[in-house]
């Protein structure tokens, strides 16, 4: 068995068809239907079981299907890493993060882009639960996320911490008795729209906890995992939000007014993350180094 019929058989898998598999491969079916045999006769086993027009994998079909994905990942990002010892740096990127870190990408990606103008990017966006998933299927490098984490999978470049700010519509009469602040009591009763992840603990989580922390049980109407929808609501008079503060820097909306929290203890923390064990191009490195040097001062 060699790395070409794994990739046959990979897809003839996702396709459960030979003849839809042979298109996306450019070549016959019968030369393909002959490979996929050839392997059951060297493992001496079915790969597949025929359900009407549908082919589906068998138990032995389902292991070879994972592990020989992993081979075959791990062997193309052999040939990059090969490649790279002589190659200057070009190629695509892929990046991924969260919208209310997209500040900070989007500063680290202009320096950057000065200084590797041949690279490309194919940037992924969701929340933190989302991107650490597309970095362990191996969909994107890295990617800048808000803590906090629950997986230890990652290594962790930590970005300054910076704080909440709550965002309303600029048309509410917001009590403010220090100019721009606000004290934690005067959002009682004001409907809350806040940020949630699809998955794990958050920054919703952290937020809950600090309004009970200062005696009051926000008023929650809408949770969403992306802060542009929450931003757009409040633009729109539907109801207020706390977010980071950097993510106002990346998104310009209008008809919204941001304030202070005050006496705030709880802080949002941002991180460049990507998988322990597993061999980073040179551009991530690069990328990596350019955050660090653009953010990490200590």
């Amino acid at each position: 068995m060699d790395l070409k019929q794994l990739r046959y058989f990979r897809m003839v898998a996702e396709e459960q068809q030979v003849t839809k598999a042979a298109k996306r491969l450019h070549m016959a079916q019968p030369p393909l239907s002959q490979q996929i045999k050839l392997m059951e006769e060297e493992l001496n086993l079915k790969l597949f079981d025929r359900q009407g027009r549908k082919l589906e994998l068998t138990k032995a079909g389902e292991i070879l299907y994972e592990k020989g994905g992993r081979l075959l990942t791990e062997f193309e990002e052999t040939l990059v890493e090969v490649r790279e010892t002589s190659e200057g740096m070009r190629g695509k990127m892929h990046i991924g993060s969260t919208k209310s870190c997209f500040s900070y990408l989007s500063t680290a990606m202009n320096i950057f882009k000065t200084q590797h103008p041949n690279m490309r990017y194919q940037l992924r966006e969701g929340d933190t639960y989302f991107l650490e998933e597309c970095i362990k299927n191996r969909e994107i490098e890295l990617a800048i996320v808000r803590m906090p984490m629950q997986s230890e999978e990652f290594n962790i470049l930590k970005l300054p911490s910076e704080p909440y700010v709550l965002v309303a519509p600029e048309s509410w009469n917001v009590v403010s008795s220090k100019g721009n602040t606000v004290k934690f009591e005067e959002l009682h009763d004001m409907p809350l729209m806040l940020l949630h992840r699809i998955s794990g603990r958050g920054q919703f989580e952290l937020i809950i906890e600090e309004c009970r922390d200062h005696g009051i049980e926000p008023n929650i109407t809408c949770e969403c995992p992306d802060a542009t929808m929450l931003l757009s609501l409040v633009a729109s008079g539907v109801g207020a939000t706390i977010v980071p503060e950097s993510t106002l820097k990346a998104f310009a909306f209008k008809n919204i007014k941001s304030y202070q929290l005050d006496k705030a203890s709880v802080k949002a923390e941002s991180a460049v993350i990507w998988q322990k064990d597993r061999y980073l191009t040179k551009a991530s490195q690069r990328l990596i180094q350019t955050f660090e040097d653009q953010f990490c001062f200590v």
